[in-house]
């Protein structure tokens, strides 16, 4: 779609420059400029969007908290057994 907006913007140009109506001109350089800002803007947009990670594999608070347990669990667990015992 991006290259879409960009061939309309070329378009928009050779019709700015081929016209003789002043009012015509106008309206093809901004249609030129807004079609230009829409293409660069999705090029920029399906960027972003390929390097972002996908949301369903965030972890969500509940499965955070679990897994801090476990982790609080296994290290009270290592250091209970690394303790020698005094006599």
């Amino acid at each position: 779609m991006p290259w879409v907006y960009l061939l309309l913007a070329i378009a928009a140009f050779g019709l700015a420059l081929k016209t003789t109506s002043p009012g015509l001109m106008a309206v093809g350089l901004l249609a030129a400029l807004g079609l230009m800002i829409a293409g660069v803007m999705s090029l920029l947009a399906r960027r972003l969007d390929s390097t972002s990670r996908d949301v369903s594999v965030i972890i969500d608070p509940v499965e955070l908290r679990r897994l801090r347990e476990q982790a609080e669990a296994r290290k009270l667990a290592a250091s209970s057994q690394s303790e020698p015992t005094q006599r």
